[in-house]
């Protein structure tokens, strides 16, 4: 029985979820600006609700982003902590492949492709497209970070003629709306319980990696993020 403890603090809303041989128990809150306190508590309530100790864990997943800096730091930061304390390996999983699996999940009957966005701020997006395949998703592109405008520009999208479902609160943007024909779903978040799935597939394909390799991913590169320090703090 493989047992994968999974965390995510990449976006306003705070989740925990364990994954018990193929069963899960959740934890979901909004809790913005406040992961920091809440995060690990709702690890504890979760590990003692199962009877379980850190050390009866197989694996921490985490989301690795994309996602807000600050969210996507606390979580690495914390399961650094867990990790190393139990000896433990870890896996990282997109928060964009987790709302599309969690999109899929909640609309079975869904065939068309899901091409997720969340707000990135500073007037741009992250964005990804998925597929379903089967009870999972696979990528069918690389995952960005542009302006809204640009979107349509991508020969990815391009082709899809608007034949697609949007997904995410990145789908706020006017000019990122018209290029949807079908559905746009804005309230939707990354969660544990569905990075939990996607890692025990990485754990049963033995793809976990040390927590020394382990990183979040912003896709903003660094001239980006010291951009961001400036404005932040001009002085």
């Amino acid at each position: 029985m493989s047992l994968i403890l999974a965390l995510d603090s990449s976006t306003d809303a705070c989740s925990v979820a364990l994954y018990a041989d193929g069963q899960l128990d959740a934890r979901f809150e909004l809790a913005a600006k406040s992961h920091t306190q809440r995060l690990l508590p709702m690890v504890d309530e979760l590990l003692q609700t199962n009877n379980l100790t850190l050390r009866d864990l197989d694996a921490i997943a985490f989301g690795r982003g994309p996602g807000s800096f600050t969210g996507l730091r606390i979580c690495m930061g914390i399961v650094q902590g867990l990790a190393f304390g139990a000896q433990l390996p870890v896996i990282p999983v997109s928060t964009l492949e987790a709302m599309a699996l969690g999109y899929y999940r909640a609309n079975p009957d869904v065939t068309h492709p899901v091409l997720v966005s969340l707000d990135a701020r500073m007037d741009e997006v992250y964005w990804g497209l998925f597929g379903r395949a089967g009870n999972f998703v696979s990528a069918l592109s690389d995952e960005f970070v542009m302006k809204p405008e640009l979107l349509s520009t991508q020969h990815v999208v391009q082709s899809l003629s608007g034949q697609f479902i949007a997904v995410g609160p990145g789908w706020h943007y006017p000019a990122m709306q018209s290029l949807a024909v079908s559905t746009i779903v804005l309230d939707v978040q990354p969660k544990a319980e569905d990075m939990a799935l996607i890692a025990a597939q990485v754990w049963a394909a033995g793809g976990a990696i040390d927590v020394l390799d382990a990183q979040p991913v912003y896709l903003r590169d660094t001239i980006s993020w010291q951009k961001r320090q400036r404005i932040r703090n001009p002085n």
